[in-house]
């Protein structure tokens, strides 16, 4: 009964009330297994990571052959940064149950975070293989691929995830990223304004639309971009410097030094905002002298 009422509240996100109820189950079945798996699951969605590894641990060591357990306690290691341990759960999970997607994925995701891309790549293909709708395995994949400059691949899992989810506004961000590093900056533009219609406070897609319109010369664009990133975030040196390029560009030599020397009074050690208002300067005093 309490079991079965903690499974309830936990399928209502009532997570406190499900603990509750499956301590107490413990405490009148000290070797309910599920209990203590159901119990580390609540804690784990609570972010108490610690009582979420105590109480996996505990179904482990009564049932050892139980696989979700260690992907659970795989999921709360991740969060503490400890990544060996989590890809150990991940991996005792794949040997006891060879068609484990989730646990593919999540190793994948803990070999991302390592910089171990290949054996990243790896998993979330093994994840596809067993899942092929796995959103998140195509976008993660897609994210591994640019890290790696492999764009062309890095663009088919994107496109491949907002087949599967239309609304993937990272998918459309990282996408239009993507197309940049390519040069194909229409396609990329076409990508962050898509982020911004689904997310109007999308900081980055400003920024690097602005760009986007900058490398095409549609300075105008470009500066409002680069304004409402600002505006966004106020704190936003390279927007500044950005927008202090778009303004030179422009011929617009005032404007540039009042935003390379906003970027300097965040930052005083952009190097690049100094060297740019410097060359500002001299245009100016070359412009004095005609």
């Amino acid at each position: 009964m309490l079991y079965n009422r903690g499974n309830a509240y936990g399928n209502l996100e009532e997570y406190q009330k499900a603990i509750a109820d499956f301590t107490k189950t413990i405490e009148l079945n000290p070797n309910d297994v599920e209990a203590y798996f159901y119990c580390g699951m609540a804690y784990c969605l609570l972010e108490e990571y610690e009582k979420a590894i105590a109480n996996c641990t505990n179904a482990i060591e009564r049932n050892p052959d139980y696989t979700l357990p260690y992907d659970i306690r795989g999921l709360a290691y991740t969060n503490l940064k400890e990544y060996e341990k989590a890809i150990a759960d991940y991996t005792n999970a794949i040997e006891l149950n060879p068609n484990d997607a989730v646990a593919y994925f999540y190793r994948g995701l803990v070999y991302s975070e390592l910089k171990e891309y290949q054996k990243a790549i790896a998993d979330f293909t093994k994840t596809l293989e067993l899942n092929s709708d796995y959103t998140d395995a195509y976008f993660y994949r897609g994210l591994v691929y640019s890290e790696l400059k492999e764009y062309q691949k890095a663009i088919a899992d994107f496109t491949k995830t907002l087949e599967l989810n239309s609304d993937y506004t990272d998918a459309y961000y990282n996408r239009g990223n993507a197309y940049a590093n390519l040069k194909e900056y229409q396609k990329a533009i076409a990508d962050f304004t898509e982020t911004i219609e689904l997310n109007s406070d999308y900081t980055d897609a400003y920024y690097n639309r602005g760009l986007a319109y900058r490398k095409l010369k549609e300075y105008q664009e470009a500066i409002a971009d680069f304004t409402k990133a600002i505006e966004l975030n106020p704190d936003y040196t390279n927007a500044y410097n950005n927008r202090g390029n778009a303004y030179y560009d422009l011929k617009e030599y005032q404007k540039a030094i009042a935003d390379y020397t906003e970027a300097l009074e965040i930052d005083p050690s952009f190097t690049l905002a100094c060297k740019n208002r410097k060359v500002a300067y001299g245009r100016l005093e070359e412009l004095s002298k005609k």
